[in-house]
């Protein structure tokens, strides 16, 4: 039964089955998860140019030959997206190339937060604070 306390954080259980990870493998998994965000951060740039171009065509644009390039390139992102998901990496944000690793801490579900161009994932968020909840990964106490 509920209580009539409320907490500013709600406590996820985690999800049986799922993959977790601890800060020593998702360190390690950043080799290939930088490389696919990469791809996906370029694929994202390029379909919102080319998406601009054909709402907002220059003189010399071909919107046919656009519309099929954007669809490629989407093809191209949706693929690299399933790719990530197959890692078991949540993305968070195309643009800045932010994604979460599942993580259990203290019986809970959290998130170990990373985004393009850190070196090491150093910090962790709950479920329910996102980006602007990060806090450095040393006041995680692993064993």
């Amino acid at each position: 039964m509920p209580d009539d306390t409320t907490s500013a954080t709600i406590a996820h259980d985690p999800t049986p089955g799922k993959k977790y990870f601890n800060i020593n493998e998702a360190n390690q998994a950043l080799p290939y998860v930088s490389r696919v965000i990469d791809d996906i951060t370029g694929c994202y740039r390029r379909a919102v140019e080319i998406r601009r171009r054909i709402e907002q065509p220059g003189i010399d644009d071909d919107i046919e030959p656009l519309k099929d390039e954007y669809e490629a390139t989407m093809d191209r992102l949706n693929d690299l997206v399933d790719e990530l998901q197959q890692t078991n990496v949540e993305l968070k944000d195309f643009e800045r190339g932010l994604v979460d690793f599942p993580a259990i801490y203290e019986g809970r579900e959290i998130c170990l937060c990373w985004h393009r161009g850190e070196k090491t994932v150093h910090a962790w968020h709950e479920m329910d604070a996102g980006y602007a909840g990060r806090q450095d990964v040393t006041l995680l106490n692993e064993n």
